[in-house]
């Protein structure tokens, strides 16, 4: 969530400042705040930011992208008395998966956190005034969205690292990501999740389709999947999504295929109106809280959105109809979910499995043996689990 409504504090030339507080990441804007410039070293601007200081930067655009990635250095040396990477060492070796998960996600938000306090100002209409600063302000126009267009009217910082991602979040949405299940491009915007592990779309292209009358998406996101039942001969489908920021990238995407007659987006908290033959899902598969926009595509606290789909989807099924669940085990090679707990789900929502289309993740980090959690990647595997009522009798 943003802190759009908060102010920063500051001291500059002896007088006391502030600006709007943005942050997409939900972070509160830091309590102490310094003035820094292209004088500063890397070191000195790494001790300030692990003690909370923030550096409101006022020298040169590209001399603090360099400072960040300084800073990110540091923020990766390994610590004194830390095990090697890669699973050496005798306390990494008793360290459960579970352990080792929740000890990762510490860091990572602890390194978000630190890498954060580099700040950048933004003049009103968005623009960074900066030697050599590049155009953002269509970058922050599509990650505002029209709802908070005022925020451009008047001048606000937010963390250079966050300003790199809206960077990046606007090219992946000129360029787009190619999908070769579905042989086009989908385009997502900030704050949606990129299809760019492809093989849970492999899945539901080569499953057989129950019916081809009605299909509900759950969850649609970038539209892909609906986008997939809709080019495999899917006479209408109904995808749904609780973000705004998912509509619209759904409808764009469906607008460029030529699928906006074929596919309904409608806001829905999971299901929406009535049944159908077919209903698909694709939950967040890690059951863990998630600390910034996009990561609520990863991780889904306390299981709710997949639970959610189990408990609902029998009476939303027609007679015979079928519910695709695609899940990927990650969460039980990393002790977070049992396959017996996903089991136990299942029976309690009145739903049998009726088959079930693995495939194996292709992705780096599953090669990349120092990955802090490499051994639960490697092992991991992608289904399509095949869901319908259970029969009585």
């Amino acid at each position: 969530m943003s802190e759009q409504g908060l102010l920063l504090h500051w001291t500059e030339g002896e007088r006391p400042h502030s600006a709007h507080w943005r942050s997409e990441n939900g972070q509160p804007p830091p309590k102490r705040v310094v003035v820094a410039d292209d004088s500063l070293s890397a070191d000195t601007a790494w001790r300030l930011a692990c003690e909370g200081t923030a550096l409101l930067w006022r020298g040169d655009y590209h001399n603090a992208r360099q400072l960040l990635q300084a800073m990110a250095r540091r923020a990766d040396r390994p610590r004194k008395g830390a095990a090697p990477k890669g699973g050496k060492g005798k306390a990494v070796e008793r360290r459960s998966a579970a352990e080792a998960f929740h000890l990762h996600r510490m860091a990572q938000a602890q390194r978000a956190r630190t890498l954060g306090m580099l700040l950048i100002p933004v003049e009103a209409g968005g623009c960074i005034a900066l030697r050599r600063a590049p155009d953002v302000c269509d970058a922050l126009a599509e990650a505002f969205g029209d709802e908070h267009a005022a925020l451009l009217e008047a001048p606000f910082v937010l963390s250079l690292r966050e300003l790199l991602g809206l960077i990046g979040a606007h090219e992946w949405r000129r360029k787009g990501v190619m999908v070769p299940a579905l042989g086009e491009r989908i385009h997502p915007w900030y704050g949606v999740f990129s299809p760019i592990r492809g093989e849970y779309l492999d899945l539901v292209a080569r499953v057989p389709l129950p019916a081809k009358t009605l299909a509900f998406d759950i969850g649609t996101g970038t539209g892909v999947i609906a986008a997939l039942l809709a080019r495999r001969g899917v006479q209408r489908v109904v995808a749904t999504d609780l973000s705004p920021r998912a509509h619209g990238c759904a409808r764009g995407n469906l607008a460029r295929l030529g699928l906006s007659a074929q596919v309904e987006v409608a806001e829905a908290d999971l299901f929406p109106a009535g049944r159908a033959p077919l209903v698909v899902c694709n939950p967040p598969w890690v059951p863990a809280k998630p600390t910034s926009a996009v990561e609520h595509a990863v991780y889904d606290p306390g299981s709710r959105m997949l639970r959610g789909f189990l408990q609902g989807l029998a009476a939303h099924l027609e007679p015979g109809g079928e519910g695709w669940l695609i899940l990927s085990d990650l969460a039980e090679h990393l002790g977070l979910r049992s396959r017996a707990e996903l089991l136990g789900w299942i029976g309690d929502a009145g739903l049998q499995v009726l088959g079930r289309e693995d495939i194996r993740p292709q992705h780096a980090k599953a090669m990349d043996a120092d990955d802090p959690l490499h051994a639960a990647r490697a092992a991991e595997v992608t289904s399509l689990w095949r869901l319908g009522p259970k029969r009585h009798g």
